[in-house]
Protein backbone atom coordinates (compact mmCIF):
# COMPACT_ATOMS: atom_id res chain seq x y z
CA UNK A 1 0.00 0.00 0.00
CA UNK A 2 0.60 3.60 -0.55
CA UNK A 3 -1.22 6.33 1.42
CA UNK A 4 -3.59 4.14 2.31
CA UNK A 5 -3.99 2.84 -1.25
CA UNK A 6 -3.59 -0.66 -2.35
CA UNK A 7 -2.44 -1.99 -5.37
CA UNK A 8 -2.43 -5.42 -7.61
CA UNK A 9 0.59 -5.73 -9.96
CA UNK A 10 -0.67 -8.43 -12.83
CA UNK A 11 1.63 -9.82 -15.38
CA UNK A 12 -0.25 -10.94 -18.55
CA UNK A 13 1.48 -14.20 -20.14
CA UNK A 14 -0.25 -16.01 -22.29
CA UNK A 15 1.39 -19.03 -24.20
CA UNK A 16 0.92 -18.37 -27.37
CA UNK A 17 3.47 -16.27 -29.30
CA UNK A 18 4.42 -15.88 -33.20
CA UNK A 19 7.44 -14.01 -33.24
CA UNK A 20 9.54 -16.46 -30.02
CA UNK A 21 7.81 -19.46 -29.26
CA UNK A 22 7.30 -19.72 -25.64
CA UNK A 23 8.44 -16.15 -25.45
CA UNK A 24 7.46 -15.50 -21.93
CA UNK A 25 8.96 -18.43 -20.25
CA UNK A 26 12.16 -18.84 -22.65
CA UNK A 27 15.13 -19.47 -20.51
CA UNK A 28 17.76 -16.09 -20.84
CA UNK A 29 20.83 -16.95 -18.99
CA UNK A 30 19.52 -19.13 -16.78
CA UNK A 31 15.92 -18.20 -15.82
CA UNK A 32 12.78 -17.67 -17.57
CA UNK A 33 11.65 -13.88 -18.96
CA UNK A 34 8.91 -13.77 -16.39
CA UNK A 35 11.22 -14.61 -13.83
CA UNK A 36 12.90 -10.50 -13.85
CA UNK A 37 9.94 -8.99 -13.98
CA UNK A 38 8.48 -11.22 -10.94
CA UNK A 39 11.25 -10.67 -9.22
CA UNK A 40 11.39 -6.86 -9.64
CA UNK A 41 8.13 -6.48 -8.47
CA UNK A 42 8.78 -9.02 -5.37
CA UNK A 43 11.04 -5.96 -4.57
CA UNK A 44 8.42 -3.17 -4.65
CA UNK A 45 7.74 -1.77 -1.13
CA UNK A 46 4.13 -0.65 -2.69
CA UNK A 47 2.48 -4.07 -4.03
CA UNK A 48 0.10 -6.16 -2.16
CA UNK A 49 -0.09 -8.56 -4.52
CA UNK A 50 1.36 -10.12 -7.96
CA UNK A 51 -0.90 -12.38 -9.92
CA UNK A 52 0.23 -14.03 -13.26
CA UNK A 53 -2.89 -13.86 -16.12
CA UNK A 54 -2.48 -16.82 -18.15
CA UNK A 55 -4.09 -19.43 -19.95
CA UNK A 56 -0.92 -22.00 -19.75
CA UNK A 57 -0.48 -24.66 -16.43
CA UNK A 58 3.72 -24.38 -17.45
CA UNK A 59 3.24 -20.56 -17.07
CA UNK A 60 1.45 -20.93 -14.03
CA UNK A 61 3.62 -23.80 -12.38
CA UNK A 62 6.91 -21.29 -13.24
CA UNK A 63 5.43 -17.96 -12.00
CA UNK A 64 4.60 -19.87 -8.24
CA UNK A 65 7.91 -20.99 -8.33
CA UNK A 66 9.04 -17.45 -8.98
CA UNK A 67 6.87 -16.09 -6.26
CA UNK A 68 3.31 -14.90 -7.87
CA UNK A 69 0.24 -15.85 -7.28
CA UNK A 70 -1.98 -17.77 -9.92
CA UNK A 71 -4.94 -18.19 -8.24
CA UNK A 72 -7.27 -19.22 -12.42
CA UNK A 73 -6.35 -19.47 -15.71
CA UNK A 74 -7.19 -17.32 -18.59
CA UNK A 75 -9.79 -18.33 -20.18
CA UNK A 76 -8.98 -19.30 -23.93
CA UNK A 77 -10.94 -16.47 -25.49
CA UNK A 78 -8.47 -13.55 -24.02
CA UNK A 79 -5.39 -15.68 -24.76
CA UNK A 80 -5.56 -14.98 -28.56
CA UNK A 81 -4.07 -12.61 -31.27
CA UNK A 82 -7.12 -10.54 -30.69
CA UNK A 83 -7.52 -10.66 -26.94
CA UNK A 84 -7.13 -6.98 -25.60
CA UNK A 85 -4.98 -6.21 -22.61
CA UNK A 86 -7.94 -4.25 -21.11
CA UNK A 87 -10.29 -7.46 -21.18
CA UNK A 88 -7.79 -9.47 -19.37
CA UNK A 89 -7.50 -7.25 -16.58
CA UNK A 90 -10.90 -6.44 -16.01
CA UNK A 91 -11.28 -10.21 -16.21
CA UNK A 92 -8.48 -10.93 -13.80
CA UNK A 93 -10.57 -8.48 -11.34
CA UNK A 94 -13.72 -10.17 -11.31
CA UNK A 95 -12.32 -13.11 -10.47
CA UNK A 96 -10.38 -11.94 -7.82
CA UNK A 97 -13.73 -10.28 -6.92
CA UNK A 98 -15.26 -13.52 -6.40
CA UNK A 99 -12.05 -15.23 -4.17
CA UNK A 100 -12.88 -11.62 -1.79
CA UNK A 101 -10.01 -9.49 -3.11
CA UNK A 102 -10.60 -5.48 -3.77
CA UNK A 103 -7.77 -3.41 -4.66
CA UNK A 104 -7.67 0.72 -5.51
CA UNK A 105 -5.41 0.15 -8.49
CA UNK A 106 -4.06 -1.77 -10.93
CA UNK A 107 -0.73 -1.91 -12.22
CA UNK A 108 0.30 -4.03 -15.02
CA UNK A 109 3.87 -5.45 -15.53
CA UNK A 110 4.41 -7.17 -19.19
CA UNK A 111 6.90 -9.49 -18.92
CA UNK A 112 8.05 -8.24 -22.61
CA UNK A 113 10.09 -5.21 -20.41
CA UNK A 114 12.58 -7.27 -18.32
CA UNK A 115 14.97 -4.53 -17.38
CA UNK A 116 12.14 -2.53 -15.54
CA UNK A 117 13.19 -2.26 -11.68
CA UNK A 118 11.19 -2.74 -8.47
CA UNK A 119 12.34 1.21 -7.54
CA UNK A 120 10.60 1.93 -11.03
CA UNK A 121 7.60 0.14 -9.92
CA UNK A 122 7.63 2.12 -6.70
CA UNK A 123 8.17 5.29 -8.66
CA UNK A 124 5.73 5.33 -10.67
CA UNK A 125 3.24 4.54 -7.78
CA UNK A 126 3.95 7.53 -5.77
CA UNK A 127 3.94 9.78 -8.94
CA UNK A 128 0.43 9.05 -9.77
CA UNK A 129 -0.71 9.00 -6.04
CA UNK A 130 0.89 12.36 -4.89
CA UNK A 131 -0.08 13.87 -8.17
CA UNK A 132 -3.53 12.84 -7.80
CA UNK A 133 -3.69 11.34 -11.28
CA UNK A 134 -6.10 8.32 -12.35
CA UNK A 135 -4.05 6.80 -14.95
CA UNK A 136 -0.36 6.61 -15.72
CA UNK A 137 2.21 4.94 -18.26
CA UNK A 138 6.11 4.51 -18.43
CA UNK A 139 7.86 6.03 -21.54
CA UNK A 140 11.59 6.72 -22.95
CA UNK A 141 12.85 9.47 -24.73
CA UNK A 142 13.43 7.99 -28.39
CA UNK A 143 16.35 8.16 -30.18
CA UNK A 144 15.57 8.60 -33.73
CA UNK A 145 13.84 11.99 -33.79
CA UNK A 146 10.68 11.78 -35.42
CA UNK A 147 11.08 15.52 -37.37
CA UNK A 148 13.33 13.19 -39.73
CA UNK A 149 10.81 10.41 -40.02
CA UNK A 150 8.83 10.66 -43.78
CA UNK A 151 5.99 8.55 -45.14
CA UNK A 152 6.03 7.80 -49.00
CA UNK A 153 3.28 8.28 -51.13
CA UNK A 154 2.40 5.97 -54.27
CA UNK A 155 4.48 8.15 -56.85
CA UNK A 156 7.19 7.72 -54.70
CA UNK A 157 7.43 11.31 -53.11
CA UNK A 158 8.33 12.05 -49.29
CA UNK A 159 6.18 13.58 -47.38
CA UNK A 160 7.34 14.95 -43.60
CA UNK A 161 5.47 13.22 -40.58
CA UNK A 162 5.70 16.22 -38.26
CA UNK A 163 4.01 19.38 -40.01
CA UNK A 164 7.61 21.43 -38.56
CA UNK A 165 10.75 22.71 -40.69
CA UNK A 166 12.87 20.25 -40.27
CA UNK A 167 15.87 22.00 -40.75
CA UNK A 168 16.87 22.37 -37.10
CA UNK A 169 20.22 22.07 -35.02
CA UNK A 170 19.90 18.60 -33.39
CA UNK A 171 20.73 20.22 -30.35
CA UNK A 172 17.64 22.28 -30.86
CA UNK A 173 14.75 19.83 -31.24
CA UNK A 174 11.81 19.02 -29.03
CA UNK A 175 12.11 15.83 -27.18
CA UNK A 176 9.64 13.13 -27.41
CA UNK A 177 8.78 10.35 -25.93
CA UNK A 178 7.73 6.75 -26.65
CA UNK A 179 4.84 4.43 -24.56
CA UNK A 180 7.45 1.63 -23.66
CA UNK A 181 5.20 -1.04 -22.29
CA UNK A 182 6.82 -1.04 -18.91
CA UNK A 183 4.39 0.07 -16.44
CA UNK A 184 0.61 1.05 -16.51
CA UNK A 185 -0.78 2.22 -13.90
CA UNK A 186 -4.96 3.00 -13.25
CA UNK A 187 -7.33 3.84 -10.84
CA UNK A 188 -9.56 0.62 -10.98
CA UNK A 189 -12.55 2.68 -10.41
CA UNK A 190 -12.11 3.78 -13.81
CA UNK A 191 -11.71 1.17 -15.89
CA UNK A 192 -13.79 0.07 -18.41
CA UNK A 193 -13.59 -2.30 -21.27
CA UNK A 194 -12.77 0.97 -23.52
CA UNK A 195 -10.06 2.37 -21.66
CA UNK A 196 -7.12 2.25 -23.88
CA UNK A 197 -4.40 2.09 -21.85
CA UNK A 198 -1.43 3.41 -24.19
CA UNK A 199 -3.31 6.64 -24.12
CA UNK A 200 -3.33 6.65 -20.01
CA UNK A 201 -2.03 10.34 -19.39
CA UNK A 202 0.55 10.53 -16.61
CA UNK A 203 3.96 10.37 -18.14
CA UNK A 204 6.45 8.21 -15.83
CA UNK A 205 9.98 8.81 -17.56
CA UNK A 206 12.10 6.15 -17.68
CA UNK A 207 16.24 5.99 -19.26
CA UNK A 208 16.78 4.71 -22.33
CA UNK A 209 19.19 1.79 -20.71
CA UNK A 210 15.61 0.28 -19.01
CA UNK A 211 13.64 0.36 -21.94
CA UNK A 212 13.97 -3.30 -23.81
CA UNK A 213 11.03 -5.23 -25.51
CA UNK A 214 11.25 -8.71 -26.44
CA UNK A 215 9.50 -9.08 -29.43
CA UNK A 216 12.21 -10.29 -31.61
CA UNK A 217 15.27 -12.83 -31.41
CA UNK A 218 17.67 -9.78 -31.61
CA UNK A 219 15.94 -8.49 -28.62
CA UNK A 220 17.14 -12.10 -26.40
CA UNK A 221 20.58 -11.45 -27.61
CA UNK A 222 20.44 -7.85 -26.17
CA UNK A 223 18.82 -9.28 -22.72
CA UNK A 224 21.62 -11.41 -22.39
CA UNK A 225 24.00 -8.89 -22.45
CA UNK A 226 22.43 -6.71 -20.37
CA UNK A 227 21.66 -9.33 -17.77
CA UNK A 228 25.22 -11.05 -17.45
Amino acid sequence: MYRDKSFIGIVPARAGSKGIPNKNIININGKPLIQYTIEEAKTSMYLDEILVSTDSHKIAEISKKCGANVPFLRPVELADDTAKTIDVIIHALEELNCLGKSYDYIVLLQPTQPLRKGWHIDDAIKKIIDDKHDDLVSVSEVSEHPILFRTIDQTGRLHNLLNVESTVRRQEFTKYYKVNGAIYINNIRKLSSNTSLNDNTLAYIMDKEYDLDIDEPNDIELLKINTK
